[in-house]
Parts: structure tokens; C-alpha cells; sequence
């Protein structure tokens, strides 16, 4: 079984507590939320989260807004499990971002079919640590993994042990969004919010030691209220 959570979106009581259900008895490991709210602040702050089960009818904001505000950093399968059974509206979730559409009623042996496709699609595109490269270049940036050492144009930056640790994180996540939370249990080893200002500390003299200009991100680029990614260079500015 995958070693990740799937999150369970459903305000309806009994099909949330079937869903679960089904999961626990086939050894995933779940949490459940009611809400849009819920789940975006769940998928924003948790790091383990690995596929979303998502109902379009929630109480607060439409499933398709969650979908999209999801799309904005992460590439977490989503399968939609909604009453809506109309053909444009199938499109308008597919058209969002999510990778899946079953319609309620639905058998419980093929929503767990589904989960089981959306698990290995997501295993067989995430990188084998193994195969990951020992050194790293984006443009003037280049980082010798096996040495610990980082450059610019060639010239070695001189880091703090943390400074260099956040580089390395966001350099082997290159294009995704990293989320505060993930970030602080990565590098710090837990995710208390009273942390967030040092992390925020940390990253502002990381950026003055790698960006060409003060101006604008070149390199790490702040999503407000999520988390950072590193750019390619190629990007250009956002």
C-alpha cells in the first residue's frame, strides 16, 4: 500500500463514512474533512498527502475552486466523486486539473480501482532516489551535491548550514510550490508555526546571496500565504 494519505473531501456523513471504510479495510491510510475550507487548509499544511477524493457539492466553495487552488502548486491526484452527472460538468473538473470522475451512486470496488490507478501513476512519476543527479544547474546556479558545495557564475557561495539546506530542498523540487509546513519539516524536522519567521528570516538572506537583483525573484519565487519554489531560469521572471 502506498505509504502517503488520501484526503477524503465529502460533506455527506454517510458516503464520507463508506469511503473510509472501503480505505481502512484495504489498509490506505485516510483523513477526512467536510469542507473546502478544511481541505484546502489541510493540503496546504500537510506534507504526507498523496491522492484527494473529492465531492464538488461542499457546503462553503465548489469542489472545482478547490481543484484549481490545488492545480496552483501541486500535482496530487485528484479523483472527483460527485452526484453531478452531466457531461459539462465531468469536463469543467477534468478541464480544472482533476484526474478522475466518478459519479455517485458509485461501487465501491471501482472507486478503490481508481485510487489504485491514480497511486501507481503518481509512484511511477515521482523520481527513484537513486536516480537523482549529483550535481544540479539552473543557469549561474550549479550545487555539487556530494561536495555541499553551491555556485554562482562559478564563484562558491558561502552559506549557513540552513541556507544551504533550503537551497538543496527547493533545487531537487525545481518548478513545484513548497509549502511552509513542508519546508519547516524538512529542514527543521517539525512544522510549528512559530517557526514560520525564521524561516521567512533565513529565506530573505538566502535570496540576497543568490539573486542577481533585488528587484525581483529570479531563482525563488514567494506564493503569499503557501510557500516558495525555485524557478527555472528559462522562466524568466513571473
Amino acid at each position: 500500500m502506498s505509504d502517503g494519505v488520501i484526503l477524503v473531501v465529502e460533506d455527506d456523513a454517510a458516503v464520507r463514512n463508506l469511503v473510509a471504510t472501503a480505505l481502512d479495510v484495504h489498509g490506505y491510510r485516510h483523513r477526512e474533512v467536510a469542507s473546502a475550507t478544511a481541505a484546502l487548509l489541510e493540503l496546504t499544511s500537510a506534507a504526507d498527502v498523496n491522492l484527494v477524493i473529492l465531492d464538488l457539492g461542499l457546503p462553503d466553495r465548489d469542489g472545482v475552486e478547490v481543484i484549481g487552488a490545488l492545480r496552483g502548486w501541486s500535482r496530487i491526484p485528484v479523483i472527483v466523486l460527485s452526484a453531478r452527472q452531466e457531461d459539462a460538468d465531468k469536463v469543467t473538473a477534468l478541464d480544472a486539473g482533476a484526474d478522475d470522475y466518478l459519479t455517485k451512486p458509485f461501487s465501491v470496488e471501482e472507486l478503490l480501482a481508481r485510487v489504485r490507478v491514480a497511486l501507481r501513476r503518481q509512484a511511477g512519476e515521482a523520481p527513484a532516489a537513486s536516480a537523482q543527479p549529483a550535481q544540479y544547474r539552473n543557469g549561474p546556479l550549479a550545487i555539487d551535491f556530494e561536495a555541499g558545495v553551491a555556485t554562482l557564475d562559478g564563484e562558491e557561495l558561502h552559506l549557513t548550514p540552513i541556507e544551504y539546506k533550503l537551497l538543496v530542498l527547493l533545487a531537487r523540487n525545481t518548478g513545484k510550490v513548497l509549502t511552509r509546513n513542508y519546508i519547516l519539516k524538512e529542514v527543521w524536522g517539525n512544522a510549528v508555526a512559530s517557526d514560520l519567521p525564521s524561516l521567512r528570516v533565513f529565506m530573505a538572506t538566502l535570496r540576497k546571496k543568490i539573486e542577481p537583483s533585488p528587484e525581483g525573484p529570479h531563482f525563488i519565487q514567494t506564493h503569499v500565504g503557501i510557500g516558495y519554489r525555485m524557478l527555472r531560469v528559462e522562466d524568466g521572471r513571473p
